[in-house]
């Protein structure tokens, strides 16, 4: 039954005319049981609703590391030896007046200080401020080395203990660190555990409400005597979760703006609603089946249901647009849907698939968060094809369209054959099949790729700016980042080189004589604002035992006035030394983390590493934050181009079956990857960088974008075979589907447009790069189409003349029968 096999003399001749038995196993299958479906469909709906109420939001730093980059994996096997270099909370109190010697501002740092010790997840032993019994100073006298814990033992608040409190900072060399260098402020540095005694992760949201709540106690009121500034990843990861609900508005925002545009096509209030209502499953069903597995959210995938409501949409729409169209002719709405489900549900199947693949291919990114997200967008693609190809349909077979508003439509199309309305746009569309608009429209597209591809070459990878480039430059946390920078000579962008030694072998002459030059080396780069290492300490310690002479500011040759040193570090719990003797940590503080600074630094520590590494000493790459990021960094630089090379092969195989012609899938595929270097250039001008948070977003483009092709080819195609030259398939494929690729192009802009107005920047960015995308993907689709089609189809019908075949007819696509 073809599309204009339709009669114009009502339902019921229709109705005898229609076999309730033709159509595949498929179509007999979900239309003769309809009552069955809408059952299952429910059941899985209420399961999936009651599922939700387990859904986890929240974030994990373990889950951040590329767990099989060897930099991370030196991190992990040497984890627990190392103190302070992993996850961490950096908390700043600042006087509002005056200096930080004030008995009232004291008190109010101790406070803090202990409310924050009781935390859960903090790992208390080695937490760090003038307070805490690890941060000690050292002096030499007459009788040897004296020192102790900075706080003094009597210290009760009187000016007399408090000028033991300044001598004491002075002597442990903590401004910068854990002072500032103006005295106005002291930092309190909070290292976090991998998990609790229960063995779970530490809880982000609850650690950020946690200190937000300490700000607001002692910085909140007007009246208050400090400031405090808090920064680290738990806090970030805690701001993006709080951001949540600010997140969900802009989904109510996304499903107000496809509403409005599917109901403006349309004018049929009862099948906007399906459409809308479909999507909606479709993600409860997806957020109930990931509760299910027990997975989350994270700031990362909290993302990914919008994604799938603006999906479900697009395809929903094409859906609603077939039956109207019939019901327009005269079909009962129930033949109507078989009709639809015939001519579109390979052809939604295929495309789906491909949307499946744009986010399955992340899955070769080593990142676990990533590949969280890859799993999750699947299972929401997946669902889709149940609700939007399968359980949208079933229900307009029940519900149906507004007559009026498929009599709009069949009036809108008889105008438009007669060259009124959109006629003109589509006619203009139809000029690209000529020789002279085709060649016009392909030089353009070589141009603007070229342009594209020269900028992209300067797209980096990695963080551009400075603070934390997952919020605006103006908000709370990049406002504390920027203050604790001006004000400390530390940050808390720490890159650590792990130098590792056979058992009590670190405290040899040699590899301390090596680490010291590793860590002068690395002091040397740009962007280094200090480094610091055992050598440091055993220099210092040794000047000390010489009446502090300036002489002896070196590392001794003498292995015993070595060991007399490394003892005291040992006793005193230094940082730089583990228990065994067995690794020393030799860390950079970076004034930033942007991608050119952290390259600096890998390149200079690798060739040191090269030259220097014996079978005995080994200087291994990386750790701190700054370590986990330059190998974030390296992952996925090398998974970029990987991910794209696999998700091109998949849609080129998907497409090729679909279209079952080579030309074709070169038709289909030359637009996505104008696109695709489009994008990246995007990218350079718009400051945004290659990372975690903005790498899906090609692959996703990609995925998504041959939606258009699949929709547009399959029935030119048909057309073509069927006798129509090229520039008739192409009239009569843009008038049967060209109205709604415009709409799909539109209503996925619109639903991920909005978040360029987020609070949350990596949301913003991938708002602005998706939109760019999609609405690039359908022009390409709608122009570059038939202009390649031009120089590659012409061939696919029986005959290439400048007028159609005599056998011309519409027909349905066999492709998406």
């Amino acid at each position: 039954m073809n599309l204009h096999d339709l009669p114009a003399e009502g339902e019921a001749a229709f109705d005898a005319r229609f076999d309730a038995a033709s159509g595949n196993r498929l179509e007999r299958l979900v239309f003769n049981h309809r009552w069955w479906l809408l059952l299952a469909c429910a059941l899985l709906t209420a399961f999936c609703s009651w599922q939700l109420r387990g859904l986890v939001v929240g974030a994990s730093f373990d889950k951040m590391l590329p767990q099989g980059q060897p930099y991370i994996q030196n991190y992990l096997a040497n984890r627990g030896q190392l103190r302070g270099l992993g996850d961490s909370v950096r908390v700043v109190v600042e006087a509002r007046q005056g200096d930080i010697f004030d008995r009232a501002f004291l008190d109010t740092l101790a406070k803090i200080n202990d409310e924050i010790f009781t935390l859960p997840g903090v790992d208390r032993a080695w937490m760090k401020s003038i307070f805490t019994p690890v941060v000690r100073w050292v002096e030499v006298t007459e009788d040897g080395f004296s020192g102790g814990p900075v706080l003094p033992n009597d210290f009760n608040g009187s000016p007399r203990s408090i000028d033991d409190l300044r001598i004491n900072i002075a002597r442990a060399g903590v401004v910068g660190s854990l002072v500032a260098n103006d005295y106005q402020s002291s930092m309190i540095v909070v290292p976090l555990l991998a998990a609790d005694a229960q063995g779970k992760p530490v809880d982000y949201r609850r650690l950020s409400e946690s200190l937000e709540s300490i700000r607001a106690r002692y910085a909140g009121a007007p009246d208050a005597k400090v400031r405090v500034y808090v920064i680290g990843f738990a806090k970030l990861a805690g701001d993006l979760i709080a951001g949540l609900e600010k997140v969900m508005a802009f989904f109510g925002i996304a499903a107000a703006v496809a509403t409005l545009v599917i109901f403006a096509f349309t004018r049929c209030v009862r099948s906007t609603a399906l459409v809308l209502l479909c999507s909606l499953v479709a993600v409860v069903w997806q957020l109930g089946i990931v509760a299910t597995l027990g997975l989350g959210l994270d700031p990362f995938s909290m993302l990914v249901p919008f994604l799938v409501f603006a999906i479900g949409v697009s395809h929903g729409a094409q859906k609603m647009n077939g039956i109207m169209q019939d019901v327009g002719r005269g079909a009962h709405k129930w033949v109507a849907a078989r009709l639809t489900f015939r001519r579109l549900f390979l052809a939604g199947l295929t495309a789906l698939l491909a949307d499946a693949v744009g986010f399955a291919v992340l899955m070769v990114i080593d990142i676990p968060v990533i590949r969280e997200l890859a799993l999750t967008a699947s299972l929401g693609v997946a669902v889709l094809i149940f609700t939007n190809l399968l359980l949208l349909p079933v229900l307009l077979s029940y519900v149906g369209v507004s007559p009026a508003a498929a009599r709009r439509s069949l009036a809108q199309e008889r105008d438009e054959s007669r060259g009124r309305g959109l006629a003109a746009l589509w006619h203009g569309l139809d000029r690209y099949t000529e020789r002279r608009w085709a060649t016009a429209a392909i030089v353009v597209a070589l141009l603007l790729g070229a342009g594209g591809f020269a900028i992209s070459q300067r797209l980096q990878v990695g963080d551009l700016d400075a603070g934390a480039p997952e919020l605006r430059p103006d908000s709370r946390y990049n406002r504390d980042n920027a203050f604790i920078t001006a004000h400390y000579g530390i940050s808390s962008d720490v890159f650590a080189v792990m130098v590792k030694t056979p058992p009590d072998q670190c405290r040899s002459f040699e590899t301390l004589t090596e680490t010291d030059r590793l860590s002068w080396r690395l002091a040397q780069l740009p962007g280094v604002q200090r480094t610091a290492s055992l050598a440091d300490t055993v220099r210092a310690y040794t000047a000390g035992g010489f009446e502090g002479n300036p002489k002896w500011m070196t590392i001794s040759d003498t292995q015993g006035l070595i060991d007399a040193q490394v003892s005291n570090a040992l006793s005193w719990n230094s940082e730089f030394i583990d228990p065994p003797c067995s690794l020393i940590p030799v860390m950079a503080y970076l004034a930033d983390h942007r991608a050119e600074t952290l390259d600096r630094v890998v390149q200079a520590a690798s060739a040191f590493a090269a030259e220097h590494d014996t079978p005995d000493r080994k200087f291994l790459l990386a750790a701190g934050s700054a370590g986990v990021e330059a190998a974030t960094n390296i992952v996925v630089r090398e998974a970029n181009r990987t991910m794209l090379l696999y998700v091109y092969a998949a849609v080129v195989v998907l497409c090729a079956i679909t279209f079952r012609s080579w030309r074709a899938v070169v038709v289909a595929v030359l637009p996505l990857v104008l696109t695709s270097i489009l994008a990246e250039a995007l990218m350079v001008l718009l400051g945004i960088g290659v990372k975690v948070a903005t790498l899906p977003v090609v692959a996703l483009g990609v995925g998504i974008g041959v939606d258009y092709a699949l929709y547009l080819l399959s029935v030119q195609l048909a057309q073509q075979r069927a006798g129509c030259t090229l520039a008739e398939a192409y009239r009569r494929a843009v008038a049967f589907t060209g109205k709604v690729v415009g709409l799909v192009g539109v209503t996925l802009a619109a639903g991920v447009v909005t978040w360029a107005w987020s609070p949350i920047k990596f949301q913003a960015d991938m708002g602005i790069l998706l939109t760019f995308m999609f609405v690039w993907n359908m022009l390409g689709a709608l122009v570059l189409i038939p202009a390649l089609s031009h120089f590659l189809l012409q061939g696919q019908g029986p005959r290439a003349a400048t007028q159609p075949a005599a056998g011309c007819t519409t027909v349905v696509p066999a492709s998406a029968t």
